[in-house]
């Protein structure tokens, strides 16, 4: 049960005392994600306490995901990539992809709500998140393959995880997307671009 996991603190592992007390990184965890987070928990401790050193716990009444330096962290760049690799998980990236975070240095997370892009409300925001993730996710999958990213969407949160420029040729099909273009279009453009980055 979801309780058993959250109760008195018991999730807490360690890699010697914390060399900063005060330098201390809090992923909040919605529910939803609680069960995933429970499944997967025993792997994070491995990546996170065993490679690289840091210390981790679960808050109980904050119900955050709590991580900071140990003694034996050898690198002060793990701290940022643990907490990266802790927000791309809670928002639903899979653990494989999220991992991408603690090996690659230049891989970067930005998450956006539609809204941002066009004010949608009711069957125009249905049909919006519709054309994004399009029939069994096709869309979705064609704008991740020709980008080298991955996205998920949740609702009306759109979160993008990729290198810098590839993040960019996401969210430019995705707000086409969102403004109306029909998804062959898009399709069309992801295509060009593929072609024309192949050829360089």
């Amino acid at each position: 049960k979801e309780d058993d996991f959250l109760k008195d603190d018991q999730n807490i592992h360690t890699a010697k005392e914390a060399v900063n007390q005060n330098d201390i990184r809090r992923i909040l965890v919605p529910s939803h994600r609680l069960t995933p987070l429970k499944n997967s928990w025993d792997t994070i401790v491995s990546l996170l306490v065993e490679k690289m050193k840091l210390m981790l716990r679960m808050n109980v009444q904050r119900r955050t995901i709590e991580v900071k330096n140990s003694n034996e962290t050898n690198d002060n760049l793990n701290l940022q990539r643990a907490d990266d690799f802790l927000q791309a998980y809670i928002l639903g990236f899979e653990l494989n992809d999220a991992v991408s975070f603690l090996r690659v240095d230049d891989i970067y997370l930005e998450t956006f709500d539609i809204k941002d892009i066009k004010n949608l409300h009711g069957d125009h925001l249905s049909r919006a998140i519709g054309r994004i993730t399009g029939e069994k996710g096709k869309t979705r999958h064609a704008i991740e393959n020709s980008t080298k990213t991955r996205i998920v969407v949740a609702d009306s949160k759109i979160s993008v995880m990729g290198g810098f420029t590839n993040l960019k040729l996401a969210r430019n099909a995705i707000s086409s997307l969102i403004m109306g273009s029909p998804s062959n279009k898009v399709y069309n453009q992801l295509r060009m671009i593929a072609k024309r980055k192949s050829e360089i």
